[in-house]
């Protein structure tokens, strides 16, 4: 969905108009179109993760340690 957003605004598409066009591939909202809100964030989180990859990836080991710690026997 990221990709097709970032390319439609660079050919100059509205958001008005790729939404329609977009839809949410899992989850309770599958099948349906994203909403505005969400379209217009998804390039700022975007761009927020390449201008800190690491702690991004910070982030992401973290998690990962938190759901093997949940995942182990007691």
């Amino acid at each position: 969905m990221l990709h097709t957003v970032l390319r439609r605004r660079a050919n100059g598409g509205t958001v008005e108009d790729i939404q329609p066009d977009l839809l949410i591939p899992t989850g309770k909202r599958k099948g349906r179109s994203p909403s505005l809100s969400r379209i217009y964030r998804a390039p700022a989180e975007h761009e927020k993760t390449q201008a800190s990859p690491e702690a991004v990836n910070t982030a992401h080991d973290e998690f990962a340690a938190l759901q093997q710690r949940d995942r182990s026997p007691k």
